[in-house]
């Protein structure tokens, strides 16, 4: 185990130039998992000595989470900032009782259907603190055989003391952002953590934290949250893509809301707007000439054909009453391909958008997130536009080329495995196949709370949710 561990410090050593990693998938060669990380490497002690930790997360096992602490960090201060209410607010103090250091924060959700799906952690070191943002729950199987995403801050040193409130700031006002984030929750119990952070130099950061928080947001609020702020960052920078109309939009995601009647009601109006923005000026052309979108979503056989076999189904809850009030749908979907991970049979857990170039060999940005396909993630306009309505906690980063040096304003998209690892390159290591492979006439999305009978899965069985 050390020696794996010390080999996984020299990858890292290396600064992996995004810092973006897939989680580890049992079950796959060792050459597809050498840039992957575990929750136990993130919080080993190579990364840092941690004298106290915050998990934000979804679902929670605190006896498996405790476990994936080193020994000599389980007894530090850990503050875990949950959604849960009534009885499973109570199975999770339950859980949290034999262990003193553990602290639990509600997070405030008093807009019906929300949700805390929001995955970050924040550690505290003796040598600074860092920030890790993924898309993984906190239990055993979403770190076993699923494709996960993590986003690994730099280690932010300690500002020196009696420095301004804006020290410390990065030309993407991460840290403003970050401390406006927790703000949100509007939880005493986050105030250590915003005193934390204001205490760190954040200068190194080079992604955007495109954030959602629940609640009715007006006037300046608007912009801050949801696709309105990923809107408001790709209007901000400085794009030099020809025939941008051309390029199109990729949504990548592991659920489905309720998306309207048809594709004008917010799919292909507000939301692709958003997606579609690039640089100044450019809301006029969205609607002349539309970009392609494509979504990627896995198909009933991809799931049936997975490592985990239709259990891994079980966290793609897309719901058959959801699905039936939105046939037009899957005419954008595409079935679920990671041959250049390994991964193409472990589920995707890990959302992503981007904007690609007509030949997918470019990217415009690249977006990382906890947030599905869904208004109650992303928000929905009302009241003509005047507010953007928001139900659930997420957060994500997003790369844009200009952060990285990038002269093109283009990321090169990374074609070849064996390129892993090579500091030398510089390819975007997006973690499935392109171009998108669109549903063929026999495939159909994956839903969750329907049997599937027809075919036994990997492991021999079929499936049939009570």
């Amino acid at each position: 185990m050390a020696g794996g561990t010390l080999d996984k410090w020299d990858l890292l050593g290396k600064a992996q130039n995004f810092s973006f990693y897939l989680t580890r998938v049992s079950g796959i060669s060792a050459k597809n998992n050498a840039c992957a990380l575990h929750i136990k490497d993130i919080l080993s002690p190579l990364f840092g000595t941690i004298t106290a930790s915050a998990q934000f997360n979804y679902c929670i096992d605190i006896p498996w989470l405790m476990e994936q602490y080193p020994e000599e960090f389980r007894t530090k201060p850990l503050l875990i900032v949950h959604g849960e209410q009534r009885l499973a607010k109570a199975h999770l103090h339950e859980e949290a009782h034999p262990y003193p250091n553990v602290r639990l924060c509600q997070a405030k959700l008093e807009i019906a259907y929300g949700t805390h799906h929001t995955k970050m952690m924040l550690l505290l070191y003796e040598e600074g603190f860092r920030v890790v943002i993924h898309t993984s729950n906190l239990i055993h199987g979403d770190w076993h055989q699923k494709t996960q995403g993590i986003w690994l801050s730099p280690l932010y040193p300690r500002l020196p003391d009696g420095s301004p409130e804006t020290a410390g700031e990065s030309a993407t006002r991460f840290k403003r952002d970050l401390i406006d984030y927790l703000a949100s929750y509007r939880s005493t119990g986050l105030n250590e953590w915003i005193g934390h952070i204001k205490q760190h130099d954040l200068s190194l950061t080079r992604v955007h934290l495109i954030g959602s928080t629940p609640g009715r947001h007006q006037g300046n609020e608007k912009q801050k949250w949801g696709h309105l702020k990923l809107r408001k960052v790709l209007s901000n920078c400085n794009s030099s893509v020809p025939n941008q109309e051309l390029w199109p939009l990729i949504g990548q995601f592991s659920s489905i809301g309720s998306l309207g009647g048809d594709e004008t009601k917010w799919l292909c109006s507000e939301f692709k707007e958003s997606l579609a923005t690039l640089g100044p000026n450019q809301r006029q052309f969205v609607s002349l000439k539309p970009a392609p979108l494509h979504l990627v979503y896995p198909t009933v056989e991809n799931v049936r054909t997975s490592l985990e076999g239709y259990p891994g189904g079980g966290s793609l809850p897309y719901a058959i009453d959801t699905a039936q009030k939105q046939p037009w749908l899957p005419t954008f979907m595409n079935r679920w391909s990671a041959e250049v991970t390994g991964r193409s049979q472990a589920l995707p857990h890990i959302k992503t958008y981007m904007r690609a170039s007509p030949d997918f060999g470019e990217l415009a940005w690249f977006l990382v997130t906890s947030a599905n396909l869904s208004k109650a993630a992303w928000g929905t306009l009302e009241k003509n536009g005047f507010q953007l309505m928001i139900r659930s906690y997420e957060l994500g980063v997003l790369y844009l080329p200009e952060a990285f040096g990038m002269e093109s304003g283009r990321f090169l998209v990374r074609r070849d495995p064996s390129l892993d690892c090579k500091p030398s390159v510089m390819p975007f290591p997006v973690p499935y196949d392109l171009p998108p492979q669109r549903y063929g006439n026999r495939d159909r999305p994956w839903i969750w709370n329907i049997p599937y009978l027809h075919a036994p899965d990997t492991h021999g069985n079929v499936w049939a949710p009570s």
